[in-house]
Order: C-alpha cells, then structure tokens, then sequence
C-alpha cells in the first residue's frame, strides 16, 4: 500500500510477509512538511506483525521535526508489541535520531506513597533540610542588609532616599484605608462578643477593658502585619521575582550594583516605617469601632467609655503593641525577598515562591507574636 509517491514530499509504503512488516521512507521529512508526514504516520495500518522494519534509505532529508515523527512511528509499533528494526538510516542522520531518542522524556506516572513511619521521617526531615536553607538564606540577605547598611552610614549619599519614599507610599499610606476598616470591625466585634457574655455576670464594663488590653497588646499589630504580610509582602516576592525571571537582577550585577543596596533594602527600611504606623491607626480605628458598639450596643456613652479606657490602659500598654512592629516588619521583608530571590524562570516558580513568601511570612509573625508575649510576661510587664 502506497500512501505518497512523488519525492518531493513525505512518503510511507508498507507491505506485510507473515509475520513482519516492512516500512519504506522516503521524501523529505522536514518541518515544512510536518503536516503531511503527520498524516501519514497516523493513517499507516500495520495489523499486529512481530516484527516492523523500517526502511530509511529513501530519506532524503531530515530535521528534528522528521525525526520526532519516525520516532512516534516506532513508538506505535512497540506500542502494539512488535520488535522494530530501522535500517538504511544515513550516517548523517545517524546523530539526529539518537538525540531524538535520548531527550524523548518517559511519560509521567503519579507517584505512589505508602503512609507509614518511614515515609513521615523522611517527610520531616525534608522539611528540617527545606527549613535549614530558608534560615540560611534569611541569614544571607540580613548580612548583606548589615554590610549595606554600614556602607551607607559611611557614605550617606548612596541612601536612596526617593526609592524608600516611593515604598513608603506604597506599603503604608496605601494600606491605611484597608487596615483602619479591617481593625475597626475587628474592634466591634471583640467589643460586642465580650458585652454579650460579661452582660451575663452584671460586669459588660469590662468590655471597655477587653477591648482595650486586647486591642492595644496584641490584636492591633499582629492583624495588622498579617494584612501587610499579605498585601505587601506578596507584592515584594512577585517584583523581585518577576525581575528574576526577566534577568533584570543579573543585569544589575553586570553594572556593578548592589542588589540589597538597590532592591532589598529601601523595602525593608519602608516596611520597618511603615507598619508601627500601620499598626497606631489600626490601634485608633480599633478603639473607634469599640466606642460605638459600646454606645449602641451596650449603652456606654462615650464619656464613660474613654474614662474606662483611660483606667484600664496606659502608654505603656500602646508601647508594648507598636515595639513589635518594627521586628515584625522585617521579618515580613526578609522572608519576601529571600522567596522573590528564589524564582527560576517559570511563571509556575513565581506563584509558588509567591504563595509560600505570604505563608512563611504570616507564620513567623505569630511566632514572633508569641516570643515578645514570653519576653513581657517573663519581664513582669
């Protein structure tokens, strides 16, 4: 059966004896022709033979197009069982088909796992090793942020000073109406749980006190660097790593400039500006929406309010809350850039290092959250 006959394109003739068939090449089997030869491999009826043989001497040219397609030839008649042979395969084609058959990837198989105690110890312990390189990349980027930092105090003009205020206007003047309206319901809502449960004790006055303590020691700048975590560090991770991807930063290494003194450090100085601010207006919004849950909820004027606010708090509660922001902030910023450092050249990378720049981020606030809460209950205050 002759499928193509003229030289000037792609031809299959095949022909069955018992048990084996034959396959004829010939033509050229270029890309130019990808369509036709495309045809004609998926149309050849071969039957069931043992053994194929594949004929290439007629081949008068051959790319790495025509070669896929001989290969996916033969990958259909093994397919079926038989034992394929290819002769008359020209030695200067000879290279090209071997590449073809080197780089041909195997199909994908889902891995299979066993849950058991083996399985979960070698699960941690590549977590211990995933965790071991995050800290020694966090490391990394602290001690280039000393090194620029000294560099900068020496030389004061290297400060990029329009950078830091650009970042500023982004991470914090950006996010104070969604901060100040997240806090305020935050407030509301403590304000109210706590009246409707002390109500039943005669004691809904204390939810001033709850409201306060709460609001001013934890609530306020632990939520608050959540959303920026969220909001900015995100935003960090996929500039950094979007830049990767594009080679900026190595074109940076190229002109002799520093990527912590260019990139790195005007957003972590910003952030470490930014969220104490962040978190004063979150405390205020807080209070704020406490005040008026407190009004038309619980009947507290606001009079009587702010002289229980003013009894149960004082400015060393406030200090307490904001003292934590800077250390939160730079948290956040280390992370983040460490993930947006980390991305390869794959959209795929960039999502993952962004998504896992927010998780690590929210994570080692809370944990730093609880250690300052230890550090101030162990001091007495």
């Amino acid at each position: 059966m002759t499928c193509q006959t003229t030289s000037a394109v792609p031809a299959i003739s095949s022909e069955r004896a018992g048990s084996t068939a034959f396959l004829s090449l010939s033509g050229p089997w270029l890309l130019a022709h990808a369509a036709e030869a495309e045809v004609l491999v998926q149309t050849v009826h071969l039957g069931r033979p043992t053994i194929v043989d594949i004929d290439l001497t007629g081949v008068s040219e051959l790319d790495t197009a025509g070669a896929w397609l001989i290969h996916r030839l033969r990958g259909r008649c093994e397919f079926k069982g038989a034992r394929v042979q290819i002769n008359g395969l020209k030695p200067r084609f000879r290279t090209l088909i071997d590449e073809v058959e080197a780089h041909h990837p195997p199909p994908w198989t889902a891995r299979r796992r066993r849950i058991s105690l083996l399985w979960i110890v070698e699960a941690t312990g590549r977590q211990m090793v995933e965790v071991g390189k995050d800290a020694v990349a966090v490391l990394h980027i602290l001690g280039t942020l000393g090194v620029v930092i000294a560099n900068t105090i020496l030389h004061p003009s290297r400060l990029r000073l329009v950078s830091i205020a650009h970042q500023f206007d982004r991470v914090g003047i950006g996010a104070v109406p969604i901060v100040m309206l997240m806090s305020f319901l935050i407030g509301a809502i403590i304000t109210q749980q706590g009246g409707f449960y002390l109500r039943q004790f005669g004691a809904d006055r204390y939810s001033v006190d709850l409201v306060g303590v709460l609001v001013l020691r934890e609530i306020g700048v632990l939520l608050t660097a959540i959303m920026v975590a969220g909001r900015s560090g995100s935003a960090f991770t996929a500039e950094l790593g979007s830049m990767k991807m594009r080679e900026e930063i190595d074109a940076l290494h190229v002109i002799g400039l520093r990527v912590g003194e260019v990139l790195v450090l005007p957003r972590i100085l910003a952030l470490m500006l930014a969220l104490p601010m962040l978190s004063f207006f979150a405390d205020v919004a807080s209070l704020f929406g406490g005040a008026m849950v407190a009004w038309s909820y619980l009947g507290i004027q606001p009079q009587n309010f702010l002289q229980y606010l003013r009894a149960a708090i004082d400015f060393q509660t406030l200090m307490i809350g904001l003292v934590k922001a800077p250390f939160m902030a730079l948290i956040i910023g280390l992370v983040a850039c460490v993930e947006g450092l980390k991305v390869r050249g794959s959209s795929e990378s960039l999502g993952l290092h962004t998504t896992l720049s927010v998780v690590k981020a929210i994570f080692m606030v809370i944990v730093t959250d609880g250690l300052f809460a230890m550090f101030f209950a162990g001091i007495g205050i």
